[in-house]
């Protein structure tokens, strides 16, 4: 820092000089001989001269030699930015889904041995729950057929997403019945 110090110093010393030389040659061109611009050895000694007396004083504390750096007045404080409003939020558009959220009943299917009627629950555009509301249980074989058909059926059309379901084997006739009632449901349901 003190490098470039004593350098400001004699750039500004010897600025000086040649401006001082340099008006001077200007004033005296009007009343003699014109100024070459070329620096004398004697203003150039002065200068070397003073850079070394700005040199020599760097070597003492900081205290005793006030500087330009230290005398000079504090920039001003700048401006506060103004706050910017926070922007208003953008309503989120639901994620929309293939079915309308909401309960929907199916029509009531025929599966030989009774009816087969299912309500289709769905959220999110999505369907979450099947139930059965009719199904043949009048005769032991088939509450035996369907109680381990039903649950079969409903897995397949949550994760199909819809009525087309494989069905389940020795449950042909509750199989199609369940696919027409839930397909109806849905029918209701589409978006």
């Amino acid at each position: 820092m003190k490098k470039y110090f004593v350098s400001f110093v004699f750039l500004v010393v010897f600025g000086g000089f040649a401006a001082l030389h340099y008006i001077s040659s200007a004033s005296a061109a009007n009343a003699g001989p014109s100024y070459t611009g070329q620096v004398t050895e004697e203003e150039a000694q002065q200068a070397a001269t003073l850079a070394d007396s700005d040199t020599a004083t760097d070597t003492q504390p900081a205290e005793a030699q006030p500087t330009p750096a230290q005398t000079a007045p504090e920039p001003a404080p700048k401006p506060k930015p103004k706050p910017t409003p926070a922007p208003t939020p953008m309503p989120v558009a639901k994620p929309k889904g293939e079915y309308n959220d909401g309960t929907y009943t199916g029509s009531v299917a025929d599966a030989f041995y009774g009816n087969i009627q299912v309500k289709a629950t769905v959220s999110g555009g999505k369907l979450t729950n099947v139930t059965f509301l009719q199904y043949p249980n009048d005769r032991s074989t088939s509450v035996m057929i369907n109680q381990q058909a039903m649950p079969g059926l409903v897995q397949e059309a949550l994760q199909a997403q819809s009525a087309s379901v494989n069905g389940v084997s020795g449950a042909m006739q509750t199989s199609e019945a369940f696919r027409a009632s839930l397909g109806a449901a849905l029918a209701q349901a589409k978006a």
